[in-house]
């Protein structure tokens, strides 16, 4: 049987250290949903967070972790995503260096978030991503921290589901996107400890559907390879710690089309008056396809960010 990469005592460890450095985000509501589906809905805002993304929970959790020695030698990451500019950031609360490997064609939105936090950007061919980091791991004795396959980084996104359900109360179904696993690996971890009796679903694209995929078959499978999703912030295969995380839950994996996640951001954006990016948004594109399986049930979905230029929209 598979362990969690992390222990639930990490996670309210985790909470602790982090409070004063992160935002407590709200829980939100839709009666229109709620009568949609004949369920009672709640919804984690994570797109409210610092740097809007639930990715600050995991990197200030892990910056705040370092001793002071290897604080000291600084952190160091690869990432085009909301992950470089959350740890930027909690690099620049502790006040020590931070290197982000990004791809050249990173865009410049992210790129300029870095630099906004006072971190230097190392810039690489995207299947150079991990060499170029291990040069500077070479060169300054930085710290690695990983996206998502990190122990402290899973403990620091489990907080989000620590706080949706002291928010929200008993809930019969917890969901959340899944790209490299990090958030579900977290809120798994957290639910099992808080609501032993409740399902943990994953939500994600058809168009990327390598955690399906490997739950499926028992063994990690590869990405997909050029996938074509609007979902750009769930196109990471599953890591050792957090594959194994899934399967000692007992997690499900929900497939969801392009087309629902459009139409569940712009529910998120019409109805409920927030801005939602896709990959945010499939936890709802997830929940519309239960049907009536759900109804009468208390339902907690993580919103994982909110950064988004747009583009998707119709």
């Amino acid at each position: 049987m598979p362990k969690p990469a992390t222990q639930f005592a990490q996670v309210q460890a985790a909470a602790e250290r982090i409070a004063p450095f992160i935002h407590r985000t709200p829980v939100a509501t839709s009666a229109t949903l709620n009568r949609e589906t004949g369920a009672e809905v709640f919804f984690k805002c994570e797109n409210f967070q610092k740097v809007g993304a639930f990715k600050a929970r995991g990197a200030m959790n892990s910056v705040l972790s370092l001793s002071d020695d290897d604080a000291a030698r600084g952190v160091v990451t690869h990432s085009s995503g909301n992950h470089a500019a959350a740890l930027a950031y909690a690099a620049s609360i502790r006040a020590i260096s931070c290197t982000v490997v990004m791809p050249e064609d990173a865009p410049q939105v992210k790129v300029d978030a870095v630099r906004g936090y006072g971190s230097e950007i190392v810039f690489c061919k995207q299947l150079e991503r991990e060499t170029a980091t291990q040069t500077v791991i070479d060169e300054t004795g930085a710290t690695m921290i990983h996206p998502f396959n990190n122990r402290n980084v899973i403990a620091g996104q489990g907080t989000a589901a620590l706080e949706l359900i002291e928010d929200a109360g008993d809930l019969d179904m917890v969901m959340t996107p899944v790209g490299g696993g990090g958030l579900l690996s977290g809120t798994s971890i957290t639910t099992r400890a808080r609501l032993p009796r409740a399902r943990i679903v994953g939500a994600e694209p058809f168009e990327v559907d390598d955690a399906y995929r490997s739950l499926e078959a028992g063994t990690i499978q590869p990405r997909v390879e050029n996938p074509v999703t609007v979902a750009d912030g769930l196109l990471t295969a599953l890591g050792d710690l957090t594959f194994a995380t899934l399967q000692w839950a007992g997690v499900e994996i929900v497939r969801v089309g392009e087309d629902a996640i459009v139409d569940a951001a712009l529910f998120h954006l019409n109805r409920i008056k927030i801005l939602v990016e896709p990959s945010g948004a499939t936890g709802l594109a997830a929940l519309r396809t239960f049907g009536d399986e759900i109804r009468g049930l208390r339902i907690g979905i993580i919103i994982s960010g909110g950064n988004t230029d747009l583009h998707w929209l119709p």
